[in-house]
């Protein structure tokens, strides 16, 4: 299977909210999730936006099917921090950490949208249908050559 992906690297936001905006897309259409990110109130998702159609870009690049694109994987990684400080009083410094992330994207083409079902020719159907009228033949037999069960009533 082939994949198209996208790197976006050393973003200034937290991981954590930026998974928040990945966890929507995950396991999306290309499309539904282009449209989703559009509406999304976020500030990470016209980000992850631009980083969703740089990948399908990179996809329609190497020859896929870009109606067929579903987002395999999305993957928030913590980057670098950047320490800086806060004075305070009576000369203290108090530590604050600026988090940065990286964002992979990942597409492939659905399987299921390029295939579609293939019918079913007569001979296989046949062949189902035999091993079904087999098996209810071979109960039905079953219950014909069992013994019948003697109930005995119980006396006090």
């Amino acid at each position: 299977m082939q994949y198209a992906t996208a790197k976006l690297s050393a973003y200034r936001t937290s991981p954590r909210k930026m998974g928040l905006v990945a966890g929507l897309i995950r396991g999306m259409k290309a499309s539904q999730a282009a449209a989703e990110l559009e509406h999304c109130a976020k500030r990470a998702a016209p980000v992850i936006g631009k980083l969703l159609a740089s990948a399908v870009a990179n996809a329609k690049a190497l020859g896929m099917n870009v109606d067929a694109l579903r987002v395999v994987e999305v993957r928030v990684d913590k980057g670098s921090v950047l320490k800086r400080s806060m004075p305070r009083a009576y000369g203290r410094a108090y530590p604050i950490h600026k988090h940065t992330s990286h964002v992979i994207i990942k597409l492939a083409e659905d399987v299921a949208a390029i295939k579609p079902a293939t019918k079913e020719t007569k001979a296989v159907k046949e062949v189902k249908e035999t091993k079904v009228a087999k098996k209810t033949t071979a109960k039905k037999e079953a219950k014909v050559d069992a013994p019948a069960k003697k109930t005995v009533k119980k006396t006090k």
